[in-house]
């Protein structure tokens, strides 16, 4: 007697959480290319207006779109991929300690730290590139 059994289709383990996470880090990197780092390079009004009420002046927005354009870029390269994701994990956490204590205006400063918390699992998820980088640096 033979039982005939169904088998499912198998994918490999974690190809599901890899698709997840480069949809997170896709999305994120083009938000701080095209929606964060841009405005700051052409020097768009708001942006120019925020720099100002933080007193670092032009150069700091200037410094700050390079950090979250050079990030967005990074999120989409495998082997960049964990190294921008914790930068701009550290980045979102100054941005919110910015808002919270420079700007006066802590309810600002929960999105950064969801970006934050984000940035750091996208990190933690992509430690395997980290340390691969790590090594590459190190010879």
């Amino acid at each position: 007697m033979t039982a005939l059994t169904a088998t499912a289709p198998t994918t490999r383990p974690g190809a599901v959480r890899n698709r997840i996470l480069w949809t997170v880090q896709i999305l994120l990197g083009l938000f701080f290319v095209l929606a964060s780092g841009i405005p700051k390079f052409v020097a768009q009004a708001d942006a120019v207006r925020i720099f100002d009420a933080i007193g670092f002046g032009d150069w700091f927005m200037y410094f700050a779109g390079l950090v979250e354009v050079a990030g967005g870029i990074g999120l989409l390269v495998p082997r960049l991929a964990g190294a921008a994701a914790a930068g701009l994990s550290i980045t979102m956490v100054f941005a919110a300690a910015t808002q919270a204590f420079v700007m006066d205006a802590p309810s600002y400063s929960v999105f950064p730290l969801v970006l934050a918390a984000v940035f750091a699992w996208l990190a933690l998820e992509r430690r395997e590139s980290l340390t691969a980088l790590r090594d590459r640096l190190s010879r």
